[in-house]
């Protein structure tokens, strides 16, 4: 655990300022008992939503295409019921050359709460794949179709990508160490 901080209790922890910290104003800030997993939102707080606003200027992504700053203003204060924020949503950010999509969601609430910068990014990055679209699942292999024509010689691996998203649970980005054990 991060020494500059001493649980109060199993839920709350005060952050503990060092001596090199001689503004009142931040040692006030950290007196006070902040849900250990809002920290850094509930500081940030304390700033105009314009001084906290990110540059992404150089970032290239869906995020970054579709977050503005008063996008930022209306939803920056806003979390999931298990802490997720904002901020922890387009933590992710990107790469300067490969378009990604810049952001992440932290629990199955996180595209509710966060619905206005999340379904326009979804629809980007999915070719118009709209909030009101159904995904579609066949699971039978016999209706697969394609790939008859290509050269099994030329084929030098193949790669399944799966993810866990359990109701309950939270997402990979916001899970507790002890969480993926269950």
């Amino acid at each position: 655990m991060n020494p500059r901080l001493r649980q109060k209790n199993p839920k709350t922890f005060i952050f503990a300022p060092t001596s090199s910290i001689n503004s009142p104003k931040i040692q006030q800030q950290q007196r006070a008992a902040i849900p250990f997993g809002n920290t850094h939102n509930q500081l940030k707080l304390e700033f105009t939503a314009e001084q906290e606003y990110p540059d992404l200027s150089k970032q290239n992504n869906h995020m970054a295409k579709v977050l503005t700053a008063d996008m930022y203003a209306r939803l920056r204060d806003k979390q999931t019921p298990s802490g997720f924020t904002l901020d922890d949503v387009i933590q992710t950010s990107g790469h300067p050359f490969i378009m990604t999509v810049g952001c992440v969601a932290g629990d199955e609430e996180t595209y509710e709460v966060f619905k206005e910068l999340l379904d326009p990014v979804i629809e980007d990055r999915h070719g118009g794949y709209k909030p009101s679209d159904k995904h579609k699942t066949d699971l039978n292999a016999e209706n697969l179709q394609g790939g008859d024509d290509l050269d099994p010689s030329y084929v030098l691996s193949s790669r399944i990508r799966t993810g866990r998203s359990i109701h309950g649970f939270c997402l990979p980005p916001h899970c507790s160490r002890g969480e993926p054990v269950h």
